[in-house]
């Protein structure tokens, strides 16, 4: 049987890059003239990153769990049966 093993898929960090990439670099050019646009540019490229780099670290720690779900023996005997994989006694 073919296990897929987990990987960062190219779609979603190229798409979650663009899309903070467009805000960090495309707001701040649009923020409005003003004493304070100055700081509105610098929160606004901020928060981009901050926000693209919680969501690469959320993404990442999916890869490879530390720990996995717990589950009864039961409950892995159900799902064993509803994938035609019988729980091996061992």
């Amino acid at each position: 049987k073919n296990a897929k093993k987990m990987g960062a898929a190219f779609f979603p960090v190229l798409f979650f890059t663009a899309l903070w990439g467009g805000v960090g670099i495309a707001m701040p050019i649009m923020t409005p003239k003003g004493p304070h646009q100055n700081l509105i540019r610098c929160i606004l490229m901020l928060t981009a990153a901050c926000c693209w780099l919680f969501w690469l670290c959320c993404y990442m720690a999916q890869m490879n769990p530390l720990i996995g779900p717990k589950l009864k023996r039961d409950v892995v005997a159900m799902i064993g049966r509803s994938w035609n994989n019988p729980i091996v006694a061992g």
